[in-house]
């Protein structure tokens, strides 16, 4: 997920003493480029994951620099290094409070250590991991699309990932992605990386098919599935004016098989965008599992909406729920008080209209053949 401020902090530590001093829970932030700030005006040019650097010129006093970086919090930036030492002798606690409560990292480096240089240091850095996240990211959309080539996939993803392992795919739309330019795109892109808390290397996040997608490997599923929970929460927080979906595919071990992950997870982002939800997971939606994959659009319809075409025209005709009753009749083993309790409806009048439903499908619906035929019809209609 690009170069990180745990990848700093492993490489400034001893050389640059840079110190971590709050908001240690966003070690997994990237970083797309080193800016230096020294008043809060240059802020509006921040595109999301910028790390701002400050000597605290124009920061001196303790509510300047919380202001900076309140401001820097709500810009997404990566986090804030601060060099000590000259202008800004020590960090104000209300500031760490503010970082530590917002998962926003602040390092500071002395004032003795070669700013410049070791800013120098780190773009080439930021710049030479871009370039290998391209060649990762190009090497994981072959895999998914060229499953029968999975020997170059494992030669390309080798010094990565554990290519034996287990993958697992996040998929995340938001329905207009593929509309959008490629500004606007990696700018959403940064600020739901920011929201993926605790993924860093063993997992690549790219833009693909009109989504965006995460794999991972070896992050054992309950942890995956706290940060997904927060991700999604933090999503509803700080993005509020767009609606997203959610789709994780089904654990996978080994690379060759990540075209299944990538088809699941899919799945899954649709069944969410269908159902109005935030996050669904494939592995828990039951016998969709299996619709959700028919790949033959002329079957489903056989087996759904042409097979329930009667009462799908007479509820259209005559404002009945005949669909709606038929399913809850199907899903409760063909119970007629469910049917008359759900859809508020006198029991002699819930069996009136089953007999109905019975005539228009030419069915008695009473063998175990029959009633699966229009259960799986019905579960059909609502699969995307």
């Amino acid at each position: 997920m690009g170069f990180t401020i745990e990848d700093m902090m492993t490489v400034c530590a001893s050389r640059y003493s840079l110190k971590m001093e709050a908001g240690r829970n966003g070690w997994s932030n990237s970083i797309s480029w080193i800016v230096m700030v020294e008043d809060l005006s240059i802020l509006h040019n921040f595109a999301g994951k910028d790390l701002a650097v400050t000597t605290g010129w124009g920061f001196q006093e303790p509510s300047e620099l919380l202001s900076l970086v309140r401001e820097l919090s709500r810009q997404e930036a990566s986090g804030l290094l601060v060099n000590t030492g000259m202008y800004i002798m020590e960090i104000p606690r209300e500031v760490l409070a503010f970082c530590d409560a917002n998962n926003f990292p602040l390092m500071t480096v002395p004032w003795a250590i070669p700013l410049f240089e070791m800013i120098k240091d780190l773009n080439i850095r930021i710049l030479l991991q871009g370039f290998t996240d391209e060649q990762i990211t190009g090497a994981l959309i072959h895999a998914i699309e060229n499953p029968a080539d999975a020997e170059t996939s494992r030669k390309e993803l080798l010094p990565y990932f554990d290519v034996d392992g287990i993958f697992q795919i996040v998929t995340i739309e938001t329905g207009d992605l593929d509309k959008m330019d490629t500004v606007e795109r990696r700018r959403i892109s940064f600020q739901l990386q920011l929201y993926l808390e605790s993924i860093s290397h063993n997992a690549s996040f790219f833009y693909f098919d009109a989504a965006f997608v995460m794999v991972t490997n070896a992050v054992p599923e309950p942890d995956l599935r706290v940060i997904l929970e927060r991700f999604v929460k933090r999503l509803s927080l700080r993005i509020p004016d767009r609606t997203f979906r959610v789709g994780v595919g089904s654990p996978m071990k080994d690379i060759s098989n990540l075209h299944l992950a990538y088809m699941r997870a899919q799945a899954a982002m649709r069944m969410a965008a269908h159902t109005d939800r935030s996050l669904i997971w494939f592995d828990e939606m039951g016998l969709y599992r299996m619709l959700s994959l028919i790949q033959d659009p002329m079957l489903k319809r056989e087996m759904g909406e042409d097979l329930l075409r009667p009462i799908l025209d007479h509820d259209k005709a005559h404002g009945t729920d005949y669909v709606k009753m038929l399913e809850i009749y199907l899903e409760t083993g063909g119970s007629i008080k469910a049917v008359a309790e759900e859809t508020f409806t006198h029991r002699n009048t819930a069996i009136y209209r089953l007999g109905n439903i019975r005539k228009l499908l030419g069915s008695d619906l009473d063998s175990p053949d029959e009633r699966m035929k229009y259960w799986i019809a019905c579960m059909l209609i609502h699969t995307p």
